[in-house]
């Protein structure tokens, strides 16, 4: 699924659904997002929730963070890739593990990219479009 506006043959990121069980990242990564960014981010503070909202907000990208109570990294994305239309959609994972191993048996299991906490806020919106642009070679 490609979303987003096309401008000279480039598809434009524009929409980000976020999720993350820790009210701080959540808010400053909305924050830096929208605001260094500009993207249009809906969050959510559960992986239900992100499953939930996903059809209805129709994102151009899903950015999860990998331990959450409800429901772990791995279970979001395969309910991500169950939902139909968002079969492809991107998704990056921001996780606090940080062992080389971890970090690749995410890759392999589907996700685009891996950012790990802490992190930026000021560089997080760079970074989600440099993971957008390698995902579609611009």
């Amino acid at each position: 699924m490609q979303r987003g506006g096309a401008a000279l043959g480039r598809i434009s990121l524009r929409r980000i659904l976020l999720a993350d069980d820790e009210p701080d990242v959540l808010e400053i990564s909305r924050i830096a997002l929208e605001t260094v960014g500009g993207f249009e981010v809906e969050v959510c503070d559960s992986g239900g929730e992100l499953l939930l909202r996903l059809p209805e907000f129709k994102p151009d990208l899903v950015i999860t963070d990998f331990l959450m109570p409800d429901m772990a990294g791995l279970e979001v994305l395969r309910g991500v890739r169950h939902v139909p239309g968002f079969e492809t959609i991107p998704v990056v994972f921001l996780t606090g593990v940080n062992h080389g191993h971890d970090l690749e048996s995410l890759r392999e299991s589907g996700a685009v990219d891996i950012i790990l906490k802490p992190f930026d806020p000021m560089a997080l919106a760079g970074r989600i479009n440099g993971i957008w642009n390698s995902v579609h070679d611009q």
